[in-house]
């Protein structure tokens, strides 16, 4: 990803300050100004009127899945992914000052965090409480000073809202990992031949017998690895599906130039939503031969 130092960013995310998605800018824009937005649509907001230059969006988790009203705003957005961003995911569970983890008799997050830290809310025999976002929580409770209610966020969520670690590291599966796409008014498409790129785009298949089979076909007699397809439901409407999809490549490689020529012949619409370089992460996507 490239980083832009010459002009302070504002880039927009969804939450409070101390969000993941807040520590995600941390990283990627370590110089770039994090604009916290009360939900997604007010995050595309920002960046559709220029508030924003960039927004840090997350797109799936290894635990949780996908994230599921991104696939619906994101097409009808008319924004671009110009990056993407993985971000191993810690939890902590912290309380005000003072308190000890003896006390604690509640538990506060976003519905995903608790979720993903149910084994140590069992073994702590903790009453969890779903909140609006992991951040969020983090600030409630340092507001309430209750010393029996503890959240679960970030450390950079504790160091914020001046809360105490009472346990590190709560979450059950250590290979819990969010991505993010990093979101743009208009399109920049990475060079090709830069290094390993990943298409990004959104079709409908026309109302023909087998369609998909049809379109996707391409993709293998190309050999263009597909490493993400969803569909879901557009404007709640049973027979109208929408489907998402990454790739590995340039849309002018000479396979997948194939392979999408394939695809929009069998597609009523079809729009390329981003190409850009794949994160290092992607490198351990690998499967391992038996």
């Amino acid at each position: 990803m490239t980083k832009t130092t010459s002009k302070k960013l504002k880039i927009a995310f969804q939450g409070e300050p101390g969000a993941n998605s807040h520590i995600a800018i941390v990283e990627a824009y370590p110089d770039a100004e994090p604009l916290p937005c009360p939900t997604f649509e007010d995050a595309l907001a920002a960046i559709t009127s220029g508030e924003a230059s960039l927004g840090m969006i997350p797109i799936e988790n290894s635990v949780a899945g996908r994230v599921a009203d991104i696939h619906h705003l994101l097409p009808a957005s008319g924004l671009f992914i110009v990056g993407e961003w993985f971000l191993p995911i810690r939890h902590q569970l912290m309380a005000p000052r003072g308190a000890r983890l003896a006390d604690i008799k509640t538990v506060e997050s976003h519905v995903h965090a608790l979720g993903q830290c149910r084994r140590a809310i069992r073994k702590l025999g903790l009453k969890p409480i779903v909140a609006a976002d992991t951040a969020g929580s983090a600030r409630d409770i340092a507001e309430r000073g209750d010393k029996s209610t503890a959240a679960i966020a970030s450390r950079l969520a504790a160091d914020i809202y001046g809360l105490d670690i009472l346990a590190e590291d709560v979450e059950d599966e250590t290979h819990n990992t969010t991505r993010f796409v990093v979101l743009a008014r208009e399109a920049e498409w990475a060079k090709q031949g830069s290094g390993p790129l990943v298409t990004t785009f959104v079709f409908r298949v026309r109302n023909l017998p087998a369609a998909l089979y049809k379109a996707l076909g391409g993709f293998a007699t190309n050999s263009v690895n597909m490493t993400k397809l969803e569909s879901y439901m557009v404007d709640g409407n049973f027979f109208a599906t929408q489907f998402y999809a990454d790739v590995d490549g340039h849309p002018d490689d000479r396979g997948l130039v194939f392979a999408l020529e394939e695809l929009k012949f069998f597609s009523r619409e079809f729009r390329i939503v981003g190409v850009y370089p794949g994160h290092p992460f992607r490198a351990t996507f690998s499967e391992k031969q038996e």
